[in-house]
């Protein structure tokens, strides 16, 4: 009888983990302080009341990824797709522990940040490269999007294949201007949104059935 118990045990872990490897990896990827983990915590939020993380204004508060699993979206004529979520941290060429300072972090607690950061950033890299079905590329529309990192970012997702949505964040700012953003990124699909308050988020979870399904 134990036999039977422990295969159906081991049979059981089997199919668990081969419906786990079928939901699609979508990958939260951006400059830092774009918006990405209160993106992430409210996708998370809406549809199972939890949250990925925290955020601060600081930058590169999120210094490893989080992933949050079987999240389940759906709308109103059926469609359904389930997701985990990978909130990264913030891509940057160049990280220096005086940034921190800044914030009225200590020496030894800025280069501590720093140096963490910097890993995150590899690590980021790295699922891009090996675990991640698709990815949702923030940007803070009232900065500019013309810059090294998101030029290089967006060429990697691509020569990846990878499908993405850019999100042009904090449309909330009366500075925020997301057609720059769309004149950026032709090639791709471009939401308005606002993490913060919610604006648009609904367009932005059609976008995600419709592209990620």
């Amino acid at each position: 009888m134990n036999f039977f118990v422990r295969t159906r045990k081991k049979l059981s872990k089997i199919l668990k983990a081969f419906f786990r490897k079928r939901q699609s990896r979508i990958g939260i990827y951006g400059p830092p302080n774009a918006g990405k983990t209160t993106l992430s915590n409210r996708i998370v939020r809406d549809w199972t009341g939890d949250v990925v993380g925290p955020v601060s204004e600081i930058p590169h508060e999120t210094r490893r990824a989080r992933r949050k699993e079987g999240i389940v979206i759906s709308n109103s004529n059926g469609n359904t797709l389930t997701i985990d979520i990978v909130d990264t941290p913030g891509v940057t060429t160049k990280i220096d522990y005086k940034e921190f300072m800044e914030y009225g972090l200590e020496k030894e607690e800025a280069i501590k940040r720093a140096r963490e950061a910097t890993e995150g950033v590899a690590e980021a890299m790295h699922w891009l490269r090996e675990d991640i079905d698709g990815v949702i590329y923030m940007l803070d529309s009232t900065q500019d999007p013309f810059t090294q990192v998101n030029i290089m970012l967006v060429g990697i997702i691509e020569s990846r294949k990878l499908p993405v949505l850019i999100v042009a964040n904090k449309n909330d700012l009366p500075d925020a201007a997301p057609n720059r953003i769309r004149s950026a990124f032709p090639q791709h699909p471009v939401i308005s949104i606002s993490g913060l308050e919610g604006n648009n988020v609904e367009e932005l979870y059609e976008k995600m059935l419709d592209y990620f399904g």
